[in-house]
């Protein structure tokens, strides 16, 4: 069952930066005071109490999201890197999440991920700075992953999927890590390439 429609307004500012909410119950209270007489007063309050609810669980479903801007300069960071830079230091910010890592040499996924007490993906990063991607390098990751027995694929992509590419991957289990969910892997921003091996 729906708790509440996708483009209700509640639903609208859950998926809105929380103070927006917060804007909303406070022009909810000092209008309903400015306009009700005084034994009206607490009516504007209740009123503003769903907002209020609202601001509070957005602000809890965000905490930790990077600024727009900060996953831009991580985007155009990352892109900068050769490959073989970029795979250390992916693999380097997913041991610091707590994550076993194993590279793999397999043309369809790059790593095996394996969560403490938890479950095994296969990662595939290597077209992370293609601008789009499509539905045939997730039938390749998906091919691998059910001949490997992992949970789940991870596909590292710092562009848009396509439409029937983000359809196959919500139909066969793959994740995409985007921009955004590799500038909270890396909270303090890319550091520097190790050296090549």
């Amino acid at each position: 069952m729906k708790f509440m429609a996708k483009n209700s307004l509640f639903a609208i500012l859950l998926r809105s930066p929380w103070w927006i909410s917060m804007l909303v119950a406070a022009a909810l209270i000092v209008i309903g005071l400015a306009a009700l007489p005084p034994a009206y007063a607490p009516f504007p309050i209740f009123a503003a109490i769903p907002f209020l609810a609202i601001a509070g669980i957005a602000a809890w479903k965000q905490r930790g999201k990077p600024s727009s801007a900060r996953v831009e300069q991580t985007a155009t960071d990352l892109a900068a890197l050769p490959w073989a830079a970029f795979a250390d230091v992916l693999e380097a910010a997913l041991r610091r999440d707590g994550c076993e890592v194993k590279r793999l040499n397999g043309a369809a996924a790059d790593f095996e991920v394996t969560r403490t007490g938890g479950g095994r993906a296969l990662l595939t990063a290597r077209r992370w700075k293609a601008a789009h991607t499509g539905v045939e390098p997730l039938q390749r990751l998906e091919a691998a992953r059910a001949s490997a027995g992992a949970s789940e694929g991870i596909y590292v992509a710092l562009g848009a999927p396509s439409a029937p590419a983000l359809d196959y991957a919500t139909r066969h289990n793959i994740r995409f890590m985007d921009a955004e969910a590799l500038a909270r892997l890396l909270p303090r921003g890319v550091p520097q390439a190790p050296p090549q091996r």
